[in-house]
């Protein structure tokens, strides 16, 4: 019986993904981990810029609080196949909770220690990680006296220092960052995004886009240096991060047009900024969509739909206002009728959605990243130093005033679709277009 039992034990080790013997649920306790605040006695730069990041609201974003508290949590609860997500989900948005083995935390109103977020002790008490390709907070951490980082001649009167390259390295960033659902599909794959693109090869890596190095000091009274890394984490949240971050012209195959006639456009895109696919990290969600708008000489506006090219998928990449999504959301939260949401929220119809979509075990289209059983159907996001070329073909109105009409190419952004913000109440700010870049070009009506 005794051969048995350390049989199963070792069956079990094996069959279980080994990022569990990376961070582990409740081995630590509330008081093992300091404040952030303590850490802003001396640093105090870096956790006014921390405080201001998502890094800091990892757990109190008011999309998380919804997602988890909503969808991830009760559907946890009814599913077994998903039952690790209650625990999963706050490994790495609220790793101080996990760590202490408050599962689940109570929401950000309560104001407990989990509103910490990714606190400034969780990435310097990392020591490393349990896989050779990182994912699903498969970071090995050691809280204490002391503190991982960057420098290998960094002193402290309060804490002793440690030289750490994993904090140089994009697989720290990629135990968080990448995510395999329970059904196996990467539904986070940002890292294996860069290490395949080419900015890994030239040495380019997470840190130097996010962290931005500037002179000055890190902590009170410490040794000034050229090359202190900033704590601003900017990404898809920030519009100024965002601002420009794909090259957009807008082309005519005429300067001149009679109304009646057929015009021919042609927008190019082109992503030299970021280094990694865009829209990237929870794609079920987030897209990139080209809006191009005709205005005539008198005022009034017109759509002018994308040219289809007849790829595998590219239904789900042109917006279509009665496509229906999300249905996973009524089964979770026991809403009768409940028939789903508009698949691209308020994007005008015909307008191109760079996107990768994501499908539940019933082929339907969810923002449940943790209930994706399939997302190769197609992926239509924009590489790292990829031109994408969309098509327009428009017949200009009879009536068509003569005079300037002018053509207008946007590109926007959003967090979720406008749809499910709207359904969850999120504030705007959250699921609100950011414009990325537009480009403008003028006809003559003759």
């Amino acid at each position: 019986m005794k051969s048995r039992i350390v049989l199963g034990v070792i069956l079990a080790a094996f069959l279980m993904p080994s990022s569990l013997f990376g961070a582990q649920e409740g081995k630590y306790k509330y008081d093992d981990f300091s404040k952030p605040d303590q850490c802003g006695m001396c640093h105090a730069g870096i956790y006014q810029e921390w405080r201001q990041t998502l890094m800091s609201k990892s757990y109190t974003h008011k999309w998380d609080q919804v997602e988890y508290f909503k969808l991830a949590l009760p559907h946890s609860k009814k599913l077994a196949k998903v039952a690790g997500v209650k625990a999963g989900c706050i490994a790495c948005h609220g790793p101080v909770a996990f760590l202490s083995g408050d599962i689940p935390p109570k929401p950000a109103s309560a104001n407990t220690r989990a509103n910490e977020g990714v606190s400034c002790d969780i990435c310097h008490s990392i020591t490393g990680t349990t896989e050779k390709v990182p994912f699903n907070f498969s970071f090995k951490i050691q809280p204490g006296k002391v503190k991982n980082g960057p420098r290998k001649d960094a002193k402290s009167p309060f804490h002793s220092t440690r030289f750490s390259q994993f904090h140089k390295s994009a697989e720290f960033c990629a135990t968080c960052h990448d995510e395999q659902s329970p059904y196996g599909p990467w539904v986070k794959s940002t890292y294996r995004e860069w290490k395949a693109g080419p900015y890994s090869k030239e040495g380019v890596v997470c840190q130097d886009c996010h962290m931005h190095k500037a002179p000055g000091r890190s902590a009170m009274g410490g040794k000034h240096r050229p090359d202190v890394a900033h704590h601003v984490f900017q990404g898809s949240h920030s519009r100024t991060k965002l601002a420009g971050a794909v090259d957009l012209a807008l082309y005519s195959s005429e300067k001149e047009a009679m109304p009646g006639a057929t015009l021919k456009l042609k927008a190019i895109l082109f992503n030299g900024k970021v280094g990694h696919d865009i829209p990237s990290g929870s794609t079920e969600e987030r897209m990139l969509w080209l809006d191009v708008v005709a205005m005539d000489a008198n005022g009034r506006s017109y759509q002018i739909p994308v040219t289809p090219k007849g790829f595998k998928g590219e239904e789900y990449t042109i917006a279509n206002s009665k496509a229906v999504a999300y249905q996973a959301i009524g089964e979770i939260m026991d809403i009768k009728g409940f028939k789903g949401l508009k698949r691209d929220g308020d994007i005008p119809d015909g307008d191109r959605i760079f996107r990768k979509p994501f499908f539940d075990p019933k082929g339907r289209m969810t923002v449940c990243q943790w209930y994706t059983k399939n997302n190769t159907l197609v992926d239509y996001r924009i590489r790292p130093r990829e031109t994408k070329i969309e098509h327009y073909t428009w017949k200009l109105p009879e009536n068509l005033p003569k005079g300037r009409l002018t053509i207008k190419a946007n590109l926007f952004y959003a967090e979720v679709p406008s749809s499910i913000g709207e359904f969850f109440k999120l504030p705007k700010t959250e699921y609100g277009p950011i414009l990325v870049n537009s480009a403008r070009l003028t006809v003559n009506v003759k």
